[in-house]
């Protein structure tokens, strides 16, 4: 097995720019979150009521198909990227200015394909800002302070529902007003770290030998490794236990829970949900990296997110949901951070390390995506939620499972 780049870097990053990378991810999951979480469901439900639900699955469906390509896809244009402005810094930037344009187009939109086309447009600039900053962890960053450092990927991100979906309800909650808003809030918080990021260019034995020869050797990873394979599967698996238990949260309070004010119930389990997360998110990345142990921590954490599962099967109620909450909230924190730190140990080759981390990234933005499509199918084919949570607590404790398969890190 070729010895992974990742292990290289000898200088940790300093605070400041652990400050400016977590600002930027801030942005990136307001702008894709809060229109997951409340745009998209409330915009969908003007245009066409009847089939709110088909055409939410089908609009983050189509992203996530576009996610199978375009994640890996860019990751290696970015190995074989040699820009004066660096080759992950340039795809960042390209890649924030694509989202915000995306943005714009998707506030526009009228009807269900065109919401469609424009979020896709959004969701391709996000995956190529996603493909650079992944990989930046593993060129920079040491290995034992990845925890840490991975806890300024997803630390934000349900500090980015918050803000995002703030930021939708001072514009009213109205559509219109709040893509522009988060496309706003996406440049301005990206744009520290593109100005101050040091990027140097590879040399030829850094590179893959060519843009094929990159995407042969991400696609072949997961079964000539198999380290990388289950690390792969346990994020996919996890991922998607998440996705659908959280991502119809908004028509579940609304047709399940039937509570007097959806969208206000909405912001208060997001706020229970942010406060756990980020806790567990700093906590079991440092942790993790004091300890040397990254399986036990992640496998742990998705077994806390299934637990979640099983509290709104049991007892679906408003004070559940809030339980719920926690324990979702600190089982994906940990979870996210950990995994982020263990997923950057077990690549396999120096040379393509974002294409390998773009194929990585699908198992994070894929279950958000196509979680809708298959949330729908159960909800409307299977029994309604309590199958849903079901379903998505044992997809979680899969993936607990999986992970105790890898055996190169501990």
């Amino acid at each position: 097995m070729t010895e992974p780049a990742l292990v290289r870097p000898g200088v940790p990053v300093t605070r400041a720019w652990t400050a400016r990378f977590g600002l930027a991810w801030l942005g990136l999951w307001a702008a894709q979150l809060a229109p997951i979480q409340l745009l998209l469901p409330l915009q969908l439900a003007e245009v066409d009521p009847d089939h709110k639900v088909r055409d939410f699955a089908l609009v983050n469906g189509l992203a996530g198909l576009a996610a199978l390509v375009a994640l890996p896809l860019f990751g290696a244009l970015s190995d074989r990227s040699r820009s004066p402005f660096g080759r992950r810094r340039v795809w960042v930037a390209g890649g924030v200015l694509v989202y915000a344009a995306g943005l714009l187009l998707t506030g526009t939109a009228s009807t269900w394909p065109a919401v469609a086309g424009a979020w896709l447009v959004a969701q391709l600039g996000m995956y190529a800002a996603m493909a650079g900053l992944t990989a930046t962890v593993a060129d920079q960053v040491p290995v034992e302070h990845r925890g840490a450092v991975s806890a300024a990927i997803y630390g934000p991100q349900a500090l980015g529902i918050v803000v995002g979906l703030g930021l939708v309800a001072a514009s009213g909650g109205e559509p219109g007003a709040g893509y522009p808003l988060l496309a706003a809030l996406l440049l301005v918080a990206a744009l520290p770290w593109v100005l101050r990021a040091r990027d140097a260019r590879p040399t030829e034995g850094e590179r893959p030998r060519s843009l094929g020869a990159a995407l042969r050797s991400t696609w072949r990873a997961p079964s000539r490794h198999p380290d990388y394979g289950w690390a792969f599967a346990g994020r996919l698996l996890v991922n998607l236990g998440n996705a659908l238990g959280t991502t119809y949260l908004l028509y579940f309070l609304t047709d399940g829970l039937r509570v007097a004010d959806p969208e206000g119930s909405l912001l208060v389990l997001t706020l229970v949900y942010l406060v756990a997360t980020v806790a567990a998110t700093w906590g079991g990345g440092v942790l993790s990296d004091r300890t040397g142990r990254r399986r036990v921590f992640v496998a742990g954490a998705a077994v806390l997110q299934a637990l979640a599962c099983a509290v709104l099967v049991l007892a679906p109620s408003w004070p559940a949901a809030l339980v719920a909450g926690v324990l979702l909230g600190a089982g994906y924190g940990a979870y996210t951070s950990v995994d982020q730190a263990l997923v950057t140990q077990v690549l396999p080759d120096a040379r393509t390390v974002a294409g390998e981390l773009g194929v990585m990234n699908v198992a994070v933005v894929a279950p958000q995506a196509l979680g809708p499509l298959l949330a729908g199918l159960v909800i409307a084919e299977l029994g309604g939620y309590d199958v849903l949570f079901t379903v998505a607590g044992l997809a979680t404790v899969l993936g607990a499972l999986t992970v105790g398969r890898i055996r190169s890190v501990r």
